[in-house]
């Protein structure tokens, strides 16, 4: 009898990657903001890199392996419910974003998508003004600024429950943290039939050209002079 691998790839090396860059990029964000003077370039920079990053996961979320794949995971009250029901119960669980996981990222990827975007147009009149903040009326700039500093109370609240819900699973056995580190998961943990998502080489080049373009564009949103354009 064949006998099943004791690990199974879950989280392909593009989207761990994706994860701790993001990581860095938002704690780099809010950090700087809070030091301002000097350090809010930083803060832009961080914020354009974290645009950058969410929209590679948005396309990845289409186009990337099937745990990574927005329709692995779509968000569901009832599904949520269910598994929230038989958390308690349940001696296994299924491969990538639990139901409850799922709205989860959806909220982050919402907000900070919300936030990152909004910070383009923000301004604070003094040391902050975001590279777009030329291309609309003040009054608008002035309402997107208010949404832009709404939105780091937000995100300061769901990234707390965030950090709870992985403290969670880690006393119940379910570690996060450390598949989004290697990628593999416990066999025996999961569902059986569970299939292990793609990581070759040609899904690692496809999301580096991808990464490479964004890249391109954040760098040229940086630093684009869209006032002297204007004049």
């Amino acid at each position: 009898m064949k006998q099943l691998p004791s690990k199974t790839r879950i989280w392909d090396l593009p989207t761990r990657l994706f994860h701790w860059a993001l990581v860095v990029c938002v704690v780099g964000a809010l950090v700087t903001v809070k030091l301002g003077g000097n350090w809010m370039q930083w803060h832009l920079n961080f914020g354009i890199a974290t645009l950058a990053l969410l929209v590679f996961r948005v396309i990845w979320g289409l186009v990337g392996p099937r745990y990574a794949r927005f329709s692995s995971f779509l968000p569901s009250i009832r599904a949520a419910w269910g598994y929230l029901c038989q958390a308690s119960t349940a001696g296994t669980r299924q491969a990538g974003h639990n139901p409850l996981g799922a709205w989860s990222v959806y909220a982050l990827l919402g907000v900070l998508l919300l936030q990152a975007s909004t910070g383009l147009f923000a301004s604070d009149d003094i040391m902050y003004q975001g590279p777009l903040s030329v291309l609309v009326s003040n009054d608008l700039v002035a309402q997107l600024t208010s949404v832009h500093k709404l939105g780091e109370l937000v995100i300061f609240s769901l990234l707390g429950l965030h950090l709870v819900a992985i403290a969670l699973y880690t006393i119940k056995g379910h570690g996060l943290v450390g598949p989004m580190i290697h990628g593999d998961a416990n066999s025996q943990h999961l569902t059986t039939g569970t299939l292990p998502a793609q990581d070759d080489w040609r899904v690692r080049v496809g999301a580096l050209v991808l990464a490479a373009l964004l890249a391109c564009v954040a760098w040229w949103l940086a630093n684009a002079q869209f006032g002297v354009i204007l004049s």
